[in-house]
């Protein structure tokens, strides 16, 4: 009797950042449509919730429960360090438990925000190591990738890298700050991200006078190279939006605040309290499927983090992406629309209003060019599934031979 593979899944999962989950949700919907043989669990951030959401048994990632949070006291520093050792052994035996583990999308080979090396870039280098020792392949499916400065960081990106069994990525700059890091990418694919394959909410197309606009926010402070300037970029961020919220607002538009992580809320409490106006509502999603639904019932979208960028253009909405990072304007670009973006660091009321005017304009095109490159996204990442089946689980009859990354 044939046995069946055992299947983790690893990452800062249940963690209350919503593109994370969405990855998971993705992968899962593979997995079981495909390989429901597959017996699966997970290593991750949230695993009280990614039982209850996703029905899989799941384990904490770290041993210390205080992982990410600033150690200051002896105890709590002590306890960081041996936290580092424990989990050297706990990954290993859950690794060993497995034949495959997939590192389901998310910029996991990214410091575009800040990240401490010791953090998740060691929990991934001891993942890919533990499956190199044990013989478990480990799948890096559509993640994200930047070139990293920092030293440590950086080593431990690029070992993981190449310590991996498979490696895919959600766009050519990430699979080019890979090969600048010194991995082979010879052998690596470019998809589209992983949500790109979550079911889409039916689309409504808004008629009669301009209405709804979605206004993505984050708790934005810059990334791990902004560290001494991170309160001025967070408070110049927080002004441009309210700026911006409140210009719409006088315009008689209703505007929807939508947030992605936990983290954001008090970036909404601040622009609620500095607008004051009934126009200006919260949307509570937990899910992207959540924020698909919000997105549909709006005219236009202005979105920040990458996922709800990736909601609101899977929806065919037209969206003026803020960004603050490679990847979101590779998206924009890759969806026709790399007009529309504007920078997170420098955001400019007055220029983002211009943008957002313009788009507007040629709101009827671009859902058109929208429906055109999502249905190109969702053939693409048919073949990344089936090149994911040839690569990991070899015995259902595919022929290719697994490689051993470089």
């Amino acid at each position: 009797m044939k046995t069946a593979t055992r299947v983790g899944v690893f990452g800062l999962l249940g963690s209350g950042n919503l593109g994370n989950d969405g990855s998971l949700e993705a992968v899962l919907g593979y997995l079981r449509a495909e390989h429901p043989e597959a017996v699966v669990d997970a290593l991750c951030g949230g695993p009280e919730v990614v039982t209850a959401r996703f029905g899989i048994p799941a384990a904490r990632l770290h041993w210390n429960r205080a992982e990410y949070r600033t150690a200051s006291r002896a105890g709590a520093i002590a306890a960081k360090g041996l936290g580092k050792l424990v989990d050297a052994f706990r990954t290993a035996a859950w690794v060993r438990r497995h034949d495959v583990v997939i590192v389901p999308g998310m910029g996991v080979l990214e410091a575009t925000l800040p990240l401490r090396p010791w953090g998740f870039p060691y929990a991934l280098f001891l993942l890919c190591a533990s499956g190199r020792l044990f013989g478990t392949r480990v799948a890096l499916v559509s993640v994200g990738a930047a070139e990293i400065g920092n030293r440590p960081t950086r080593a431990l990106v690029r070992w993981s890298a190449r310590l991996a069994a498979y490696r895919s990525y959600r766009d050519a700059p990430s699979r080019d700050a890979m090969r600048a890091m010194g991995v082979d990418t010879t052998r690596d694919e470019v998809y589209p991200d992983l949500a790109f394959s979550l079911p889409t909410p039916p689309a409504s197309t808004p008629s009669g006078p301009p209405g709804r606009v979605c206004v993505g926010v984050m708790d934005f402070h810059g990334g791990n190279d902004d560290r001494a300037r991170a309160e001025e970029i967070h408070q110049r961020y927080l002004d441009g939006t309210i700026r911006f919220v409140r210009a719409l607002v006088e315009e008689g538009r209703p505007v929807r605040l939508l947030t992605g992580d936990r983290c954001d809320a008090p970036v909404v409490a601040a622009i609620l309290d500095a607008v004051d106006s009934p126009l200006v509502t919260a949307a509570e999603a937990t899910s992207l499927a959540d924020l698909m639904n919000e997105i549909t019932a709006a005219d236009t979208v202005v979105a920040i983090r990458y996922h709800n960028l990736i909601c609101a253009l899977k929806t065919g909405t037209p969206t003026l992406a803020v960004t603050y990072a490679a990847k979101s304007d590779a998206l924009m670009a890759g969806m026709g629309l790399a007009a529309y973006c504007h920078p997170a660091r420098e955001i400019d009321a007055d220029r983002l209003l211009d943008q957002f005017r313009a788009l507007e304009k040629r709101s009827a095109e671009l859902r058109q060019t929208l429906t055109e490159r999502n249905q190109a996204a969702a053939r693409q990442l048919e073949h990344q599934f089936t090149a994911l089946t040839a690569a990991l689980f070899p015995a259902t009859g595919h022929a290719h031979t697994l490689r051993e990354a470089p």
